[in-house]
């Protein structure tokens, strides 16, 4: 008798999260809160866990590093009064990751780490192939894919090998380059908090950043006066009352031309806290207002030229350089779906409810940035993504007939199923 595989009937579901990071859980636990069948695809916070330094700290208060679900019963200071953490400043990553890990177990407990290879769409529907070769369909994807396919290398060190020019996204543990010369390039939080952590494993470090370093003001959050919070209020990202105009109305920034948008990102530049200071002023060498003008090979050391003329022996640089949005590097997303997104910089047009120009592709999280602004690079940013995502969804949802295509798409593989048996029972009694 013939062996006869039976196609599996592939899993139907309103929306499938691409991503298990904050913005991908909070927005699972809304889309889960509107009743909806949800997939959510990804290892649980794994940049936070494996791609960020241990002994990191995070700049953002804990109040501002909240994770969302639709009834707030899994916010962080829940976490920290069952975990008996206290409430401290500067906020050490582990006490997030394992807020996040907390939060998952509770709002969204049902996380396949399978990693998405492909996403296709077809007959208005997208089908999600994953690495282990199952495939599901849903009315609605959300990429809440984080930073790490976006991590930026400037030209000039592009070709160069991973033993002497690495990512910051690529390490975890620092104890590899003790008693080593390392360069950090970049100016921001994370460039300053490596240097520091470079320099306490052993290193000897150079930062070089293009512009002189934004020290940020010692955090006063739990002392300022009440003419300080008129004049600054308090807000996730920081006190002020432009960053509590991103914060209070979080769809605001939306509204503004494209080109103001994309001139205030620009401008709007990460500095680096003040608990960080004396942890490298005196102890690294900060080359601040300078560039690396040349580079070369020479020796398994790398020989660098800075734009002021002097000269640097390293054996490795680090690029702690940011992250640039560019759907082109996104692995999973099949070149004719990539075909169908409108871009701009290669970086996916959005409507106010963070659909792309394909329906029912949404897009949260950095790469949202450009339409939404500087709140949706952090953390703070993801209840709103979150709310207003499933809000769509659920409204798309509600405009589709009882009878979902996926529905009768299913009964007609389980009829083809039902036949091959049925041709396979005759040619075994033929046999016979």
């Amino acid at each position: 008798m013939p062996h006869v595989e039976e196609r599996l009937v592939r899993q139907a579901f309103d929306a499938v999260v691409v991503g298990a990071g904050p913005y991908g859980l909070s927005t699972a636990a809304h889309l889960l809160g509107r009743g909806l069948r949800v997939a959510v695809f990804g290892r649980t916070l794994e940049m936070w866990r494996e791609h960020m330094p241990q002994g990191m700290l995070l700049r953002s208060h804990w109040w501002a590093t909240n994770l969302s679900d639709p009834r707030q019963d899994h916010g962080f200071e829940r976490f920290l009064k069952q975990a008996g953490h206290e409430r401290g400043y500067p906020l050490p990553l582990q006490t997030f990751v394992d807020y996040g890990l907390w939060f998952q177990q509770r709002a969204v407990p049902e996380v396949d780490e399978t990693y998405v290879s492909s996403i296709e769409r077809q007959d208005g529907r997208f089908l999600i192939t994953l690495e282990d070769g199952r495939e599901v369909e849903s009315h609605a994807v959300v990429m809440a894919i984080g930073v790490y396919y976006y991590a930026h290398r400037p030209e000039q060190f592009t070709g160069l090998p991973p033993e002497l020019v690495s990512h910051s996204s690529e390490h975890r543990d620092f104890g590899r380059f003790k008693g080593r010369d390392v360069v950090v390039i970049g100016g921001g939080q994370s460039a300053i908090e490596y240097a520091a952590l470079l320099h306490e494993a052993g290193a000897a470090v150079q930062v070089v950043a293009r512009r002189p370093i934004q020290w940020l003001a010692p955090d006063r959050s739990g002392a300022r006066s009440i003419l300080e919070r008129i004049l600054a209020p308090d807000a996730s990202i920081a006190p002020g009352w432009t960053n509590w105009v991103w914060d209070k109305r979080p769809w605001l920034f939306y509204r503004f031309p494209l080109r103001w948008k994309d001139s205030y990102n620009a401008i709007y530049h990460s500095g680096a806290t003040h608990w960080l200071k004396h942890r490298v002023v005196g102890k690294v060498t900060l080359r601040e207002g300078r560039t690396v003008a040349k580079l070369k090979v020479a020796q398994g050391k790398l020989d660098a030229t800075m734009s002021d003329g002097a000269k640097v022996r390293a054996d490795h640089i680090l690029l702690a350089t940011g992250y640039t949005v560019d759907i082109t590097r996104l692995p999973m997303i099949d070149p004719s779906l990539r075909a169908e997104i409108e871009t701009d910089r290669a970086i996916p047009s959005l409507s106010h409810w963070f659909e792309s120009s394909v329906p029912g592709l949404y897009f949260v999280g950095l790469t949202s940035l450009r339409a939404f602004g500087p709140l949706y690079r952090f953390v703070a940013g993801c209840g709103a993504a979150a709310r207003r995502v499933a809000d769509a969804v659920a409204r798309q949802r509600s405009r589709r007939p009882r009878t979902a295509p996926a529905r009768d798409g299913a009964e007609k593989v389980r009829r083809v199923v039902a036949r091959d048996r049925a041709v396979a029972d005759s040619v075994s009694r033929g046999q016979k």
